[in-house]
C-alpha cells in the first residue's frame, strides 16, 4: 500500500458501528445545586456585595474582597438605632455596643433603646442561646 492510499483510509474516520467509550472519572459528579428556599442572603461585611450561600453555613467567603463573614441567624441578631445619625443598625444580640458603619459613632447597647430580635419582629419564636461549654 502506498503512502497516497493510506492518507485516503485514514481521511476516511472510524469503521462502521464504532463508537467512543467514555472513560470513568476519577473525580465524582457534582452536587446538585440547592434550591431556592434552601439559598439565604447576606450583605458581605467588608465591600458590601450581596452573598448567597446555603442556608444552615456558618461562615460566608465573599468572592470578591475575600473576607470570611460570620452568618447570625435571626434569633441571634438585634436591632437599634445609631445614637448619632439614627440609621438601624443590626448587632449580634447579647454585644454591648455596636458601632455605626456610616458615621462611625459607637451606641451603647441598653434597655432603653433595645429592640426584640428580628426573628421576634418578624413573627418567629425567639429561639434558646446555644449553652457555651
Amino acid at each position: 500500500m502506498g503512502s497516497k492510499e493510506m492518507a485516503e483510509e485514514e481521511d476516511e474516520g472510524p469503521p462502521p458501528g464504532w463508537q467512543s467509550i467514555p472513560l470513568p472519572s476519577s473525580q465524582p459528579p457534582a452536587p446538585a445545586p440547592p434550591s431556592p428556599s434552601e439559598m439565604a442572603q447576606m450583605v458581605c461585611g467588608t465591600c458590601r456585595n450581596l452573598l448567597k450561600y446555603p442556608r444552615g453555613a456558618r461562615h460566608v467567603h465573599c468572592s470578591c474582597c475575600h473576607t470570611g463573614n460570620f452568618v447570625l441567624e435571626a434569633h441571634e441578631v438585634g436591632l437599634v438605632k445609631c445614637g448619632s445619625c439614627e440609621v438601624l443598625l443590626m448587632y449580634q444580640h447579647g454585644a454591648s455596643s455596636v458601632k455605626c458603619s456610616s458615621c462611625c459613632f459607637v451606641t451603647e447597647i441598653g434597655e432603653h433603646n433595645r429592640r426584640p430580635p428580628w426573628s421576634v419582629q418578624q413573627g418567629q419564636p425567639p429561639q434558646p442561646p446555644n449553652p457555651v461549654h
